[in-house]
């Protein structure tokens, strides 16, 4: 009756246990993926953000927040390279509906608008995609100043015209007044190597814890199993 009673003690633990790893490897995946993301332009780091009830709810007590600091912001030299140096998001038209992004990687097609790699149209502040009068040969002659307003230099007319101003968005969808946009630059992401590096190292403690903990309850598990098979 003893020995039933123990196994019945165990057996709670060891789900508890392989819960807390079951945690540990997800928050190792978050780490994981902004550790792949460090050299992506326009990916914001994640941060986990544990509830008070994992203990009992698991990976289902784990979400993610968005880092929203400005990355690395690094010179392209390409003209459709833009970037935002201050918080907001560009505004892109895809078959989902509209995506917020900080990868301001675009291109023009063949009858002017302004894409996103994805083949999203580029959307202006009033949220209609941006489309150039015409295409022009040297995409120098495209010009984005920090306000985000687009303009193309009219060889004929021999001035600037003014196509539209891009959609600049924090991340409720608000317009961002004073966006500071830059042509020819590219930003990275948000993430420090160093510091995801030493945020992984608890989580990998607390893993390898409760894996000698799962491996201590499993072995009494089968101690007493295997005494009352013989007692049997």
């Amino acid at each position: 009756m003893k020995i039933s009673t123990g196994i019945r003690y165990c057996e709670p633990g060891m789900r508890s246990s392989i819960r807390a790893m079951q945690v540990s490897n997800e928050l190792l995946g978050i780490t994981n993926e902004n550790v792949t993301g460090f050299d992506k332009v326009g990916y914001q780091r994640k941060e986990a953000v544990v509830s008070s009830f994992t203990e009992f709810l698991g990976i289902h007590g784990i979400s993610t927040n968005i880092d929203e600091q400005v990355g690395r912001i690094q010179v392209s030299e390409r003209p459709l390279d833009i970037a935002i140096a201050t918080q907001g998001y560009f505004q892109v038209q895809t078959p989902n509906g509209v995506k917020l992004t900080r990868d301001g990687r675009f291109k023009l097609d063949k009858d002017g608008y302004l894409l996103s790699l994805e083949d999203g149209n580029v959307l202006s502040d009033s949220g209609v995609p941006i489309k150039l009068p015409f295409v022009p040969d040297d995409l120098t002659s495209i010009k984005v100043d920090r306000k985000g307003r687009v303009s193309v230099f009219n060889k004929e007319q021999r001035k600037l015209n003014y196509v539209a101003t891009m959609g600049v968005v924090d991340s409720s969808g608000m317009a961002v007044m004073r966006p500071d946009v830059k042509q020819g630059y590219n930003e990275y992401s948000n993430v420090s190597l160093q510091n995801e590096f030493l945020a992984v190292m608890p989580t990998i403690r607390v893993f390898e814890a409760n894996r000698q903990i799962f491996i201590m309850q499993n072995t009494n598990v089968q101690k007493a199993i295997s005494q009352l098979s013989s007692t049997s």
